[in-house]
């Protein structure tokens, strides 16, 4: 009943959207939208464009790379599909390399499109897939349920599908996962095992200096995450009658852990757009349409991520479980780890990923290593000019190293 609320509320802002829109188009091309109150009115129905609007998961549409000074095409193709999620490789024309970078992006509330700049980033000196999770709204119930288990099977089947010499790097969320299924292919003695895992930003100890978002799970029982967060597919979508965590009710709590952050950049968005400073307005144009759009997860991954990873920090407490067997970290040994975060991370507090460290105590110290980079909040980590300048070379310097063992 919720969520068919909410969709009646989308519904109502889209006659309005449609009036913005309408108005903008007539006003485009008067003469007088260049003088100062001309500039004021667009610039207003473009806020109100903004505001009204439902964003839609947006392209990776990456067309080509710089490798060696020269332009090389690139394509995406769906390499495996999966109820939950496509495993989409970007193929690099006339080039290959042997060893392969398995991006798992995170399911918590955005669209793997969040993390395009990394993407792009690796491009240039990686064969690149990427874990596109789907929107459980468009997933019909007889599909089933996505457990959190269910998530390790797919990084599992995605890594033997890719082969030998994979190297996986997680960012945020999924690093829990992530290290399971290393050290759940270890124990099996998989060819597979990724040849190294990069850790970026993940909840794998959260008792180490908490965050806002781990305080907020131990105030909250599970029945209060059960009864508030969780709502049903309404009719309409492929997904109807689906039990899910809402999209939307996610942006709302990442719009109000910085409200005033989000505040100022969108009445500089109206000052730019007042002044003509276009190339900054389309930056906050083009961050916030990927920023807005979201997709709902379903609810037994995301009240089992909430209950044994921020509420039992099972991991830290050598408790996980995968279908009920305890994950043995310590027999991984021939995989190289590599743990990031960022100095100023408000989501993933300093020291909760690179407690991976001191859990996988049987990976050799040659083939360890932890990264802190100062002045790096959350998307920092994997996205900007830090992440550009120093964490994706760190990165690529790690995977070819341990490429050659």
């Amino acid at each position: 009943m919720r969520y068919q609320t909410f969709e009646t509320y989308a519904n109502g802002l889209r006659v309005w959207h449609e009036s913005f829109n309408f108005l903008k188009h007539l006003t485009d091309q008067h003469p007088l939208t260049h003088t100062p109150v001309g500039r004021a009115f667009c610039a207003s129905l473009e806020m109100g464009l903004r505001l009204t609007q439902r964003y839609e998961k947006q392209a990776f549409d990456i067309r080509e790379v710089t490798i060696d000074d020269r332009s090389v095409g690139v394509y995406e193709r769906i390499e495996h599909e999966k109820p939950f999620c496509n495993l989409i490789h970007f193929k690099r024309r006339g080039r290959e390399d042997k060893n392969k970078v398995l991006l798992v992006a995170p399911l918590s509330g955005h669209h793997a499109t969040l993390t395009k700049g990394t993407v792009e980033a690796l491009l240039p000196d990686h064969e690149v897939y990427i874990t596109d999770w789907l929107d459980a709204r468009e997933v019909p119930v007889t599909e089933g349920e996505f457990c959190f288990d269910a998530y390790v099977d797919y990084l599992i089947e995605f890594i033997e599908l890719l082969g030998e010499n994979t190297h996986v790097i997680a960012i945020c969320q999924p690093t829990v996962q992530a290290l399971i299924a290393t050290a759940v292919m270890a124990e099996r003695k998989s060819p597979a095992t990724p040849k190294s895992l990069t850790l970026m930003a993940g909840p794998i100890d959260c008792s180490r200096n908490p965050s806002r978002v781990n305080q907020y799970a131990q105030e909250h029982p599970m029945d209060w995450f059960r009864n508030f967060a969780i709502m049903t597919v309404p009719k309409g979508y492929p997904g109807e009658g689906r039990r899910v965590y809402p999209g939307f009710l996610q942006l709302g709590g990442f719009l109000s852990m910085n409200p005033d952050t989000h505040a100022k950049k969108l009445y500089n968005f109206y000052q730019n757009l007042m002044i003509g400073e276009e190339e900054d307005a389309d930056r906050f144009r083009a961050f916030y349409d990927e920023y807005l759009a979201v997709l709902d997860i379903p609810a037994e991954f995301y009240l089992e991520t909430i209950e044994r990873v921020f509420k039992n920090n099972e991991i830290a407490r050598n408790a996980i479980t995968y279908y009920g067997k305890p994950v043995d970290f310590l027999g991984i040994h021939n995989t190289a780890l590599l743990t990031v975060e960022g100095a100023i991370d408000d989501i993933c507090g300093i020291g909760q990923t690179e407690a991976a460290q001191d859990i996988c105590k049987n990976i050799p110290k040659k083939m360890r290593r932890h990264h802190l980079q100062e002045g790096a909040g959350h998307y920092g980590i994997f996205s900007g000019s830090k992440f550009r300048l120093h964490i994706r070379p760190l990165i690529t310097e790690f995977i070819h190293k341990h490429s050659e063992l």
